[in-house]
């Protein structure tokens, strides 16, 4: 009974899971006649399909050695998992939100002050939307609309010109404050460029 309860080096060594053959030698280490592994004449039988997460033999440092590694898919695209965006429609402009919306508000300005600016397709396109948006609170004219637009336009005379002029030149026109002519491409990164201009 204590010899059945006891491990030594010999039923450890039978116990490890065999390579290919019957018996390996190292080629790089002591003499093959020393490190000889052999199957084990009784004991019992481990399932061959299960290897653990270390390889076959640790014993052995060959490149044929199999792991769980395969099991597992390495995605590797700088640390991020993208995804496709669906139903988003906020145009990103390469900028975090706070510089996004700093940049459309000066837009928006620019081109209240001008009438037309030269811009990227991309700014012109999401440009409209806020062009519209102060066009019709102009229209509306009450107070509470004028300070919101007082709170996105950063000229004050500017609002107050546009509340005062709104009326006799937009005044039938139900949205489309905006038109976007196509022009050539920017040089140095080939940008698309395009002029937007108040109807």
């Amino acid at each position: 009974m204590a010899s059945a309860s006891t491990w030594n080096f010999s039923t450890l060594r039978a116990a490890l899971p065999s390579p290919s053959g019957p018996s390996c030698c190292f080629p790089n280490g002591p003499s093959p006649s020393r490190l000889r592994l052999s199957q084990p004449k009784s004991g019992p039988k481990f399932l061959n399909s299960f290897v653990g997460l270390a390889p076959l033999n640790p014993l052995l440092s060959s490149q044929d050695s199999t792991s769980f590694e395969h099991c597992f898919t390495i995605i590797d695209n700088g640390g991020r998992v993208s995804a496709m965006r669906h139903g988003r429609k906020v145009p990103k402009l390469n900028r975090p939100p706070d510089q996004r919306k700093a940049l459309l508000r000066g837009l928006t300005t620019q081109l209240l002050k001008y009438g037309r600016i030269k811009t990227t397709r991309a700014r012109a396109s999401a440009l409209r939307k806020y062009i519209d948006k102060m066009i019709t609170l102009a229209k509306d004219g009450t107070l509470h609309k004028r300070r919101q637009a007082l709170g996105f336009i950063y000229e004050k005379q500017i609002v107050h010109a546009l509340f005062a002029e709104v009326d006799e030149r937009y005044g039938s026109r139900e949205g489309g404050y905006t038109r976007i002519i196509r022009t050539l491409p920017r040089r140095g990164d080939n940008a698309p460029m395009a002029y937007i201009e108040l109807v």
